[in-house]
């Protein structure tokens, strides 16, 4: 049997994802305040860059640590995960996520790939 490959997040992904997060966040933290008519609407920016940046600080210790490991018949996540491979029914990407989809329908993601394509492709490739 070859050796499982192990698929680890990627702190530079974490960090790009997290900054489209909050700047996502501020435009609409500053669209809501301007729709009802705050004329503070600039604190908006701060407020949505302080809450995505709070959530990135605090969540970083246990996302950067979640791997994912494949040998030949199983995909193995972080906590209960356990995907037969012959179980998936498809392999997508979104941004630097790859979606795992199960035949019975259960959805799972591998977070912050630093390449969700070569990701995507070394599971298809064991799926063959």
């Amino acid at each position: 049997m070859a050796d499982p490959v192990i698929f680890t997040p990627d702190r530079t992904a974490y960090i790009r994802t997290n900054t489209w997060l909050a700047a996502f966040a501020m435009a609409t933290a500053m669209a809501v305040l301007w729709v009802i008519g705050n004329p503070y609407v600039w604190t908006g920016a701060p407020a949505g860059l302080a809450a995505v940046g709070l959530r990135a600080w605090y969540l970083a210790s246990e996302e950067l640590v979640a791997t994912w490991e494949m040998t030949g018949t199983t995909l193995t996540g972080p906590g209960p995960r356990k995907v037969p491979l012959d179980q998936i029914a498809s392999v997508n990407t979104m941004g630097s996520f790859v979606q795992i989809i199960t035949k019975g329908g259960d959805k799972h993601l591998i977070k912050y790939q630093a390449d969700p394509a070569a990701t995507k492709a070394t599971i298809e490739r064991a799926l063959a």
